[in-house]
């Protein structure tokens, strides 16, 4: 786990062209061309997909893939299952417990939302890969029974990874006899969570939520910022996660 983090770390962004560029640094002696080249290359493209209107080179094509959920995706599902999307650690305002980050709560509005409207059962899915006390399904749970009024039914909370999601929310759904969901998560992770609950059997429907393509520019938004080097990250990952199943179908 931790070797898997720290080669992924080393793959995404700011890491990657950081790297790039010091092996440009390194390359100039011998190659003097490529040398320079790899690094002005490298700090360009940390500029451009530093900003939210660079980042959007990596989002559009991800979030073009999956549609919003519209009324007749609701037409006989049998469940909502919401992914977690992180924790916020030691929240000294809730009496240093720990909280479902920004992501996780806009998974969790949405998916009270869509249960208002169905009045399906929930699952909330998500484990404690850092050997947290809690888990996030439990977070999630407790959020969503406070914050938004809404019962949870299943609670997935030993998973480390979406294919982990996948797999043991699917065994929890087969044994209810659940077999088609709306899978709620970001539109950005929506492309290869569906594919591996797919995967598993169960006939997913999507319900995006967070579309960053959607999002107004501004005069700032081509400007670098925390907010695009993060948003440019997520669709690295997301576009790396794509290519490892693909490799993994292909068996290569």
């Amino acid at each position: 786990m931790i070797a898997t983090k720290v080669l992924s770390t080393l793959l995404l962004m700011p890491t990657n062209l950081i790297l790039s560029c010091f092996a440009g640094i390194l390359l100039r002696r011998a190659y003097p061309r490529l040398g320079v080249t790899l690094s002005v290359a490298s700090l360009l493209l940390l500029g451009i997909l530093s900003s939210k209107a660079g980042a959007l080179l990596l989002v559009v094509p991800l979030e073009q893939r999956v549609p919003v959920l519209s009324a007749a995706g609701l037409h006989d599902a049998q469940a909502i299952v919401i992914l977690g999307g992180g924790r916020l650690g030691n929240a000294p305002e809730y009496g240093a417990a720990d909280e479902p980050n920004y992501w996780t709560l806009a998974r969790l509005r949405y998916g009270a939302k869509i249960y208002r409207q169905t009045g399906l059962p929930i699952l909330v899915s998500g484990g404690s890969p850092e050997g947290w006390p809690s888990s996030e399904a439990e977070m999630m749970a407790n959020s969503l029974r406070e914050d938004f009024s809404v019962p949870v039914k299943w609670l997935e909370d030993v998973s480390d990874n979406t294919e982990q999601n996948a797999l043991f929310s699917a065994e929890i759904l087969r044994r209810a006899g659940v077999g088609r969901i709306l899978l709620v998560t970001d539109a950005l992770h929506m492309s290869r969570a569906q594919i591996l609950f797919e995967k598993t059997g169960l006939e997913v429907v999507v319900a995006p939520t967070v579309f960053f393509s959607r999002d107004r520019l501004t005069l700032l938004s081509f400007m670098p910022s925390g907010e695009g080097m993060r948003r440019s990250e997520y669709a690295l990952h997301e576009w790396l996660g794509m290519l490892w199943h693909f490799l993994q179908r292909s068996n290569l």
